[in-house]
């Protein structure tokens, strides 16, 4: 018999399973999208139930594309990070919609905090900076609104998790409550330093201890899914946030190494290895992974829209009715023609990090058509990684000298050379471009025994295609120009309303 690893790549838009031979080999794959809901202004929720049946059923028709050789050893999640969901210890039943990463209603909260003077205390204990972006503050907000929630998770009767805490809970029947030190790194709640929850960080952000999972390396037994995979039985061993999964994926196992991963969003992590540091460029110190009792640090620049400003696209405006038409419609133009779009409809990110920026599109004349539009959103994705990868360089004290990538956005040729144009850097694609998946693979591999070392990870990576730097700088620099005056036009002052500035 051949083993394989099934891994679950819950995603923001998706779920999506993949099975995986121990050498990378994809053997089947499953996918399916879910509901996005945006009940008000820069407000972005899921249903965290509808997620749970995606989710199995694209496991059980994975599952189903194995040959008679073939046995799953067991399972490898990866999710969404920062999306929060809180339920009934009971039950079972979330209190209310999960509220999404790219969520913005807690900006005041967050605003209110940094006004107490409380954002160094927090960003030295978590690596992270006070922005609606990260869990706590989304679970302090449903506690506050939901009636009776504080009482009842005073009480030990809530429960609160990132989507990977909330699959395992239902896999293992409600038996285990736990995840995995790269996903409790991103709550705002977790010392990254002690590897801990840490108590202060629950006293600022009023959270029932409670409520909190157990904390596990990223490979380790996270319990025995009994639920949902029809009658199957499999330990879940691998568990990581989808970027860190991405940085495994990738076998970034080197400090200076670094991965960008494009899906909805972009993210960018550079290995700095078992010292953490913070950032003097806003960008985020986070557990890039914790094996055997070990942790391994990155510094991590977030781009909050990716891939979804070609959903947007295609969904919104009609613009296109496959994302994959971006492509010839990019290639078919010889310049932007001055078109940019900022995508800042959640906020901005590193380094940034302005909430309350929204998105702009600028340039326009009446010769603009699908082409710009779809153009100009894929140039946002190469402006703002070289925004990511310029801080990162000057954090680090030195350039990296390639940049690999991955995420179902770099299937997209044109996309992958313009990235080394815009960033001045070797762009590498793996012949596996769903890492993520392929990291929660590997993770649940040398849980089960099926890898010694992240040497013998290493040696399993593939190159399929490697871009150089083609553009002048003559030709690099106005376009640098036109991004830099596109999102000086992002910011919003304290009344909401449109300022120009630059």
């Amino acid at each position: 018999m051949s083993n394989c690893i099934l891994a679950i790549d819950q995603g923001t838009t998706s779920s999506r399973a993949m099975v995986f031979t121990p050498d990378g080999q994809l053997v089947s794959s499953a996918q399916r999208e879910f509901d996005q809901h945006f009940p008000d202004d820069g407000w972005v929720e899921h249903d965290a139930e509808q997620i749970w049946e995606v989710t199995t059923a694209v496991c059980r028709e994975a599952l189903t594309g194995l040959g008679k050789d073939q046995a799953v050893l067991g399972i490898g999640i990866t999710n969404q990070r920062e999306t929060t969901v809180v339920w009934d210890r009971q039950t079972g039943k979330p209190i209310h919609p999960a509220i999404v990463w790219q969520d913005r209603r807690t900006a005041g909260q967050c605003r209110a905090l940094a006004d107490q003077g409380l954002e160094d205390e927090v960003r030295a204990r978590t690596g992270l900076l006070l922005d609606p972006y990260f869990s706590a503050t989304k679970v302090a907000w449903i506690l506050e609104r939901v009636d009776g929630a504080r009482a009842r998770a005073e009480r030990g009767e809530l429960l609160f998790g990132t989507m990977d805490t909330w699959l395992i809970w239902i896999f293992t029947g409600g038996r285990v409550h736990a995840t995995d030190a790269t996903n409790a790194g991103r709550t705002l709640l977790f010392n990254i330093h002690e590897q801990r929850w840490d108590p202060e960080l629950l006293r600022i952000f009023a959270i029932p201890e409670a409520m909190l999972p157990r904390v596990h390396d990223c490979a380790s037994d996270f319990g025995l899914a009994t639920e949902g995979l029809d009658g199957r039985e499999l330990p879940i061993a691998g568990v990581a946030g989808d970027q860190h999964a991405a940085l495994i994926g990738q076998a970034c196992f080197q400090p200076g190494m670094v991965k960008s991963t494009y899906g909805t969003g972009c993210f960018a992590l550079m290995n700095i290895g078992e010292t953490p540091r913070l950032s003097q460029h806003r960008l985020l110190t986070t557990v890039a992974y914790r094996l055997n009792g070990k942790t391994t640090y990155a510094l991590e620049g977030a781009i909050f829209v990716a891939g979804a400003a070609v959903q947007w696209l295609r969904d919104k405006l009609g613009v296109i009715e496959k994302a994959e038409e971006t492509e010839a419609l990019a290639r078919s133009l010889d310049s932007n023609k001055g078109v940019y779009l900022v995508p800042a409809f959640t906020g901005l990110g590193a380094p940034h990090w302005d909430p309350e920026a929204r998105g702009v599109l600028c340039g326009l004349t009446r010769d603009s058509g699908r082409a710009e539009l779809a153009r100009a959103a894929l140039e946002a994705v190469c402006y703002q990684t070289r925004d990511l990868f310029q801080a990162m360089s000057d954090d680090a004290g030195a350039r990296p000298d390639t940049l690999r990538v991955d995420g179902g956005m770099v299937a997209n040729n044109w996309l992958l050379q313009m990235l080394a144009d815009i960033v001045e850097v070797p762009v590498e694609r793996p012949t596996i471009i769903e890492t993520t998946a392929l990291g929660a693979a590997r993770l649940a591999g040398l849980q089960l025994g099926l890898f010694r070392s992240l040497d013998e990870v290493a040696q399993t990576w593939q190159l399929e295609r490697r871009c150089e730097t083609q553009m002048s700088r003559e030709e690099r620099t106005p376009m640098l120009a036109g991004w830099q005056r596109a999102v000086a036009r992002t910011c919003y002052n304290d009344n909401k309303n449109m300022t120009l500035k630059g």
